[in-house]
Order: structure tokens, then C-alpha cells, then sequence
């Protein structure tokens, strides 16, 4: 969990950041899972680089291209961030998915071993293009998932196509990628309520990553220039080489308290536990393409399929 955006904007005004963006955001549905702020909509861009380094050998290796991550697909909820996501497998005509954290879920944030499956809702979300402005309104018919028992993740089914939202809006849906993501990849959380890239790479993986009563499995964690904040709790964490999704981001140490809510620390395989001050994190995503068939429909019994059920 991140800090509240109230106290995110509060540090904004301390800065002389500007003004924060015109939405009703009274938390970040949890006092802190999640991050971004860069209030008056201000944008940080990719490095479009080419990375490269000799070996030992004296030869170069060439690492991949970088590619300019933008807005377009990302989404602002009324407290929160998301994405128009697909899945490998999805095709145009299945009704659109929408992603984010499950502590973003209006209905609150699920207890530890809570999740919720096929609730009707009618949430709408503001759909960005490539430079972060506002294409239009997206609405959901239902929740298709959310939970924060092993991860942290909510899926919104959307009362419109992917084919639909591309015809309206030349917008295409993110893709999430069906492998486990790669310690040292330079990655963008795009934050679509902030409006806001933040650019690191992935530092290595926690085992458990334990805040207040939940508990999170194989986590990401960032390398420290990614330092989200309140309002980008359920942004997308796109692979800058791929353009895919390898994660969501939901939380990270603000006081570098043990264990607490918005301060998670990290337990390794024997107990041995972690705590990294302003260091953040993200749930991966990899195993969930497999829980979703046929029409972009859930299927909790479906092979390969680890999300936790009801």
C-alpha cells in the first residue's frame, strides 16, 4: 500500500509542485498501496538509449533497445491507476479488461483470504492517450476478480470491446506478459491518475513481501529511482524493451517500519526478515493469462491457474 494522496498532495504543496488534478481522490483506497504524484500533469519521458557495454572478452553487448513508453491504454480511476489490458490469448472482440490493484476495489479493500469474483459494477474510468490526455470514458459491467491475499490485483470487465475502444479512440489494450519478469529490466510504472512515467529497473524479487495483515508472494522490487507514491497504486509496470506488462505496482516502505501498513518488509525462504526504507514494489502478473479463457472469461480451476479462489 502507498501513502494517502492527501498526504501525497500535501508533500506536493510543500514542493511547489502545482496543483493536483481535478478528480475526488480521498485515499488511495488503503493508507498507502501504491504510488504517483507529479500534480499539473507533469510527464517524465523515456531515455530512448541504446545500452551498451564491453565484456571481459573485450567484445560489446548490446543490450535491447529502449522504447518510448507513453500513456496510451493507461487509465485514471477515482483514486487509483490502471491499464486496458489483454492477455496473449484475447481477442479483438472479447469485452475489454481494465487492471489495477485490489485495494483500489470501491467496495474496500479485501480482507486477508478475501476475494471477490463476478460482482456487478458500473466504476468508470478515464482513458488516456499517448501524451496523457483524456480520450474518453470507459465503464465496467462487473468485477471479474479482486483480491490482496498472495498478490494484489483487480480486473474490471468493461461494457466494450477491445475492438470498440480501438475503433473509438485508436487505442489499443497493453499486453501482459505470460513470463516471469528479469531482475535488471528497465521498466516505466506508468501512473494514468497522476499522468506520470517512472523509469528503474527491476532490483531482484521478495520472496514474501509482508504488510500489516497481507502477505505477498515473489514481489518486484524496484531500484530506488522508482519512487511512486499515493495515487499510482495499481499502475501497469511495462518492460521498456517488450512494451509489455510484467507486474503491477501496489506498495512500498515510507518509514521504514517492520511489517506495518504502508511500511511491508520483505521475509525470506528461512524467516529472515528485510526492511527497506523507500524502496517499492509491485506483484507480478505472469500466471494470471492462464486463469482467463474464451472470451476473456475467468476460470479459477483452469490449468496453471494460481490465483487464490473464493
Amino acid at each position: 500500500m502507498r501513502k494517502p494522496l492527501g498526504a501525497a498532495l500535501l508533500a506536493l504543496a510543500i514542493a511547489g509542485a502545482g496543483a493536483a488534478p481535478a478528480v475526488a481522490a480521498p485515499v488511495d483506497n488503503a493508507a498507502s498501496f501504491g504510488k504517483g504524484v507529479d500534480a499539473g500533469s507533469v510527464t517524465s519521458v523515456v531515455d530512448d538509449t541504446v545500452a551498451s557495454t564491453a565484456d571481459t572478452l573485450g567484445q560489446v553487448l548490446n543490450r535491447p533497445k529502449v522504447q518510448a513508453v507513453n500513456f496510451a491504454g493507461t487509465v485514471a480511476l477515482s483514486n487509483c491507476s490502471g491499464s486496458v489490458v489483454r492477455f496473449p490469448g484475447s481477442e479483438d472482440n472479447d469485452p475489454a479488461l481494465v487492471m489495477t490493484n485490489g485495494h483500489c476495489l470501491e467496495t474496500g479493500m479485501p480482507g486477508p483470504g478475501e476475494v471477490v469474483v463476478d460482482r456487478a459494477s458500473s466504476r468508470t474510468f478515464t482513458l488516456l492517450n499517448s501524451s496523457g490526455g483524456r480520450a474518453g470514458t470507459l465503464r465496467a459491467s462487473k468485477i471479474a476478480y479482486g483480491t490482496m491475499t498472495d498478490t494484489d490485483v483487480a480486473f474490471y470487465q468493461l461494457t466494450t470491446t477491445y475492438a470498440q475502444i480501438k475503433s473509438s479512440y485508436s487505442i489499443n489494450p497493453l499486453t501482459v506478459a505470460d513470463t516471469h519478469p528479469v531482475k535488471g529490466t528497465a521498466i516505466t510504472v506508468a501512473s494514468g491518475y497522476w499522468k506520470r512515467l517512472y523509469n528503474c529497473n527491476i532490483d531482484g524479487f521478495a520472496y514474501r513481501l509482508k504488510e500489516g495483515d497481507w502477505t505477498f508472494k515473489d514481489s518486484v522490487r524496484y531500484t530506488s529511482a522508482c519512487n511512486t507514491i499515493g495515487g499510482t497504486s495499481g499502475s501497469p509496470v511495462i518492460d521498456q524493451a517488450t512494451n509489455k506488462v510484467v507486474a503491477v505496482n501496489n506498495t512500498g516502505n515510507e518509514d521504514g517500519e517492520r511489517c506495518t501498513v504502508n511500511n511491508p518488509c520483505e521475509v525470506d525462504e528461512s524467516g529472515n526478515v528485510t526492511v527497506r526504507q523507500g524502496i517499492n514494489y509491485a506483484q507480478e502478473i505472469y500466471q494470471i493469462p492462464a486463469c482467463f479463457g474464451v472470451d476473456n472469461k475467468l476460470d479459477l480451476n483452469a490449468s496453471g491457474c494460481v490465483l487464490p479462489k473464493p
